[in-house]
């Protein structure tokens, strides 16, 4: 993949063009009827794109999350307001979560979540001027599918990479895991990871090797990994 700067004009073209974090579309107005869009670069990074090239973002080192639309996130509510809550996602600003922004939810039946919950949800609306929003549900189906409330569990931060790594099919280490014993996760694009084992020393193996793989931690590959699983008391 190509490396690009600020300000830098990318060849990203789709008919389901969905840009995320580092990228931008702009529309070049060339007459009153006809206009262009171009996507120019909005960091320095690492241009990336999806198997089909319908997904494209810029992969860089930030540290602190920039919110994108439809990125699932883990976060932890800090406080209720009216019909919604505040949520801490690792942002800049705290997202909003409407009380009704769930499967089936209505003003008589709705998740009563108290501050410190942990949320398991899909950034709705991401704009630089505006707060980030999120739900609860799938965009397409309005089912939950998975997301809602974490209950038990474990979170631990780790890159941003990592998360996007661990999201990828083909990545090494979440099968290797459960090969060995079975347990539940959710993957945040903004820098968490919740698990959950039977048994508390499998959700603390699960948080070392994550540690451990993670680019900006140890950086150990699928060998390494497995060799370094197998010094841990499951």
């Amino acid at each position: 993949m190509a490396f690009v700067l600020p300000g830098q004009e990318v060849p990203a073209k789709h008919v389901n063009l969905k840009l995320g974090p580092g990228l931008l579309q702009q529309s070049n107005y060339t007459t009153s009827e006809d206009s262009e869009s171009t996507v120019i670069s909005t960091k320095a990074g690492t241009l990336q794109h999806s198997g089909n090239r319908s997904k494209w973002w810029v992969e860089g080192n930030a540290k602190r999350y920039v919110p994108a639309p439809q990125e699932s996130v883990i976060g932890a509510v800090t406080q209720r307001m009216g019909e919604g809550y505040r949520v801490d996602i690792g942002s800049a600003h705290q997202a909003s979560l409407d009380a009704l922004a769930f499967e089936g939810a209505t003003k008589r039946n709705k998740p009563n979540l108290k501050v410190g919950s942990l949320i398991y949800a899909r950034v709705s609306l991401a704009h630089k001027d505006m707060e980030p929003e999120l739900e609860c549900f799938d965009a397409q189906s309005r089912k939950s599918e998975g997301y809602g409330e974490l209950k038990g569990g474990f979170v631990v931060s780790c890159s941003l990479k990592m998360c996007r790594d661990l999201l990828d099919p083909k990545h090494f280490l979440l099968p290797l895991l459960g090969g060995r014993f079975p347990f539940e996760s959710a993957v945040g694009m903004n820098g968490r990871v919740w698990a959950n084992a039977k048994e508390i020393k499998q959700t603390i193996a699960i948080v070392r090797c994550i540690e451990a793989v993670d680019p900006d931690g140890g950086g150990m590959d699928a060998n390494a990994a497995k060799a370094f699983l197998q010094t841990l008391d499951l």
